[in-house]
């Protein structure tokens, strides 16, 4: 279907599909958007620390570092995409992606010449691929179990190999130059286990781990991203309620990683607020201790629209940038778009701008 698309007619279609789409996503969260619940950005005190290591695996081979592809003409203004994936688990469905599909998209990636960048490294620019490479951005929505799970063997928390970030690590443990650079997109008091990667037993996650899956992710590179509070659609409800969404997960990260800055916010169901401006940029004044929070996005991210266009480009806006959602085959057709197309993005090997802008 792709490669009979023009790229600016891609755009479109892509835009178009956007409300379609949100009107059916995040089901599994429809018991978020409640109204707000008294003490729900409570968080205990993180726990003593342990080894933070995958389950066992068999033993692999490391492959060598890739170089890029010569014989791929290098297109830094070429369109990147930022992925975008909900739960990992079992089976494979409109917003949920197998364990082995994962694992397979993985290697679909760095076989075909991409390499994660985080959505910070986009909106700076600051790609850095030898010659030949592609970036790709990954982001991670909810914080459900099936992302980063722990499970208990011989007395000691091991990070679940079959979680996304225990397939992730494993995966980089063999490919060195697939970094720690994926985008998690975090709720702190959500239903449904939706919180800071699972509470109160729900799929085995005990609710004093929460901390510490926010602190390693922190620690590992990974970047942390706002999806506030409890998945409010923001464009039901007044600014002040917005920012207090909005206000309250960078508080609950900061009881984790105190100081950590935020950068991106990604819009639940891709909704905005009635005044834009407040998903990159507010305030919130906690009653209680009289502490304001202020947040300031560089990036926001959408629910849908396809690839971007090159940060290097004057039209690429860091405050709605768009993203491919991952289901059924839509990785691969959107990879075979953008190779037959002509339009992705290949580095140069030279960080920064290119030279010849």
């Amino acid at each position: 279907m792709f490669a009979s698309v023009a790229p600016r007619a891609f755009m479109r279609l892509c835009r178009r599909s956007r409300l379609a789409l949100v009107a059916a996503a995040f089901l599994p969260l429809a018991a978020c958007d409640r109204g707000p619940k008294a003490g729900a950005a409570q968080v205990e005190t993180p726990p003593a620390e342990t080894a933070d290591t995958a389950a066992p695996l068999a033993e692999t081979t490391p492959a060598v570092a890739a170089v890029g592809d010569s014989t791929r003409k290098p297109d830094e203004m070429g369109r990147i995409m930022v992925l975008e994936y909900h739960l990992i688990g079992d089976k494979d469905a409109r917003w949920e992606r197998s364990v082995q599909r994962f694992r397979q998209d993985l290697q679909l990636l760095y076989d075909r010449g991409y390499r994660p960048i985080s959505a910070s490294d986009l909106v700076d620019g600051n790609i850095d691929l030898p010659a030949g490479l592609s970036p790709v951005v990954f982001t991670f929505d909810d914080a459900s179990p099936g992302q980063f799970r722990y499970i208990e063997q011989n007395g000691q928390l091991v990070i679940d190999p079959n979680s996304a970030v225990g397939i992730w690590l494993d995966f980089a443990r063999t490919h060195p130059d697939w970094e720690n650079k994926a985008v998690f997109c975090m709720l702190s008091g959500a239903e449904a286990g939706r919180s800071f990667f699972g509470d109160k037993g729900i799929e085995g996650q005990k609710t004093e781990w929460r901390h510490r899956k926010v602190r390693f992710l922190a620690d590992q590179g990974f970047e942390l991203c706002n999806h506030t509070l409890w998945h409010a659609q923001l464009s039901k409800y007044p600014d002040e309620f917005v920012q207090e969404q909005i206000a309250r997960l960078q508080l609950a990260v900061d009881s984790a990683v105190p100081g950590y800055r935020i950068r991106t916010l990604a819009l639940p169901l891709g909704l905005w607020p009635k005044n834009r401006e407040l998903a990159w940029r507010g305030s919130w004044t906690d009653p209680k201790s009289g502490r304001t929070i202020t947040y300031n996005h560089d990036v926001v991210l959408e629910v849908a629209g396809g690839p971007n266009v090159s940060p290097y480009d004057p039209r690429f806006d860091g405050h709605s940038v768009d993203r491919v959602q991952v289901w059924a085959n839509e990785l691969e057709k959107t990879l075979d778009y953008l190779d037959q197309s002509g339009t992705r993005f290949v580095s140069d090997g030279r960080p920064g701008r290119p030279r010849n802008e």
